[in-house]
């Protein structure tokens, strides 16, 4: 198992994700359509030419599950109950097909669960940055986590 059990968490803890991945057109073809996005800046080569970014965008969602995907398998895998909510996400500079990703995570805040005394609940600040250090997409993640078994 990879994810670890809340009692494992500190504040301030860091993580570079090991994993990165390239986007690539079909990608954002097949995460498009199967959301039924018809969004011509995603899936319209001429339309997103003509646009102030001169080329085709990826689509936005597509970069936030990506951000969260990257960061399960050092983080949740295994020990997740659920996740409780993403906030404040954002998305500071456009993502191309062909941007290599990367994601990292910083644990911002912890707190015991009042419901459930077998687990705890994390907060994850996600980030993805691109092959230029810009940072892509950024978020908050509130995840129900399991306490370590007795």
């Amino acid at each position: 198992m990879a994810g670890r059990y809340f009692e494992d968490w500190v504040i301030g803890d860091r993580i570079d994700h090991d994993i990165r991945r390239t986007v690539t057109e079909t990608d954002n073809l097949l995460f498009s359509c199967m959301t039924h996005n018809p969004q011509p800046l995603h899936l319209d080569a001429e339309a997103a030419k003509a646009s102030e970014f001169g080329r085709i965008l990826v689509n936005g969602t597509f970069t936030f599950a990506l951000l969260v995907g990257l960061s399960v398998g050092d983080t949740t895998l295994g020990t997740l109950v659920a996740n409780l909510g993403y906030n404040d996400v954002v998305m500071p500079h456009p993502v191309f097909i062909g941007d290599t990703l990367r994601a990292s995570t910083e644990v911002s805040a912890l707190k015991d669960s009042r419901s459930r005394p077998t687990a705890g609940i994390v907060t994850f600040a996600h980030t993805l940055t691109n092959q230029r250090d810009e940072a892509v997409c950024r978020c908050l993640r509130t995840a129900l986590i399991q306490r370590r078994p007795a």
